[in-house]
């Protein structure tokens, strides 16, 4: 590694990080989580594949999160995280959240993230580790509870029908 960030500054990097993820999330605003990146970032997606640059960020994170079920998430606080300064990195616990389906009930699925800090608020990689089969019940969870509160979207209910529903 070439040159190696301060714990301070990757600790405010992630912080900015967060706050920016809040504010996209709140806005719907997907393609802008993309700017958060260097240009020639990669993103390790388990269930989707491997992006290579920052438009091919764009485009995976825009299709993904504005439809079903990403475009239902609520927020994706973090449970925790560390930082490895050799390593210029940070691995957090991201909870994916639903919201209230109807019923009061809570859903949401964890997941992995290893973020890579390259410098001036960027990042040159990250890796969501996840267990998609996991993440595709909870989703299927919420979307009968969902539907039967009379809460589940069109889309939605296209989605329960392809899970077999």
């Amino acid at each position: 590694m070439d040159t190696a960030f301060s714990r301070a500054e990757i600790e405010q990097a992630f912080s900015d990080y967060q706050a920016a993820v809040v504010g996209i999330a709140s806005s719907g605003d997907w393609a802008s989580f993309a700017d958060l990146f260097t240009q020639d970032a990669t993103y390790e997606e388990h269930a989707f594949g491997s992006f290579s640059g920052r438009e091919a960020i764009r485009s995976w994170v825009v299709e993904t999160m504005t439809s079903f079920p990403g475009n239902t998430m609520s927020s994706f606080p973090i449970a925790w995280h560390v930082v490895d300064e050799p390593t210029q990195r940070v691995i957090c616990e991201v909870r994916n959240l639903m919201p209230d389906p109807g019923d009061g009930s809570t859903h949401e699925e964890s997941n992995l993230t290893i973020l890579t800090y390259a410098g001036a608020g960027l990042w040159s990689r990250e890796e969501g580790v996840y267990n998609p089969m996991r993440f595709a019940r909870m989703s299927v969870g919420w979307a009968e509870v969902a539907q039967a509160h009379g809460r589940l979207s069109e889309e939605g209910q296209t989605f329960l029908a392809r899970m077999g529903r």
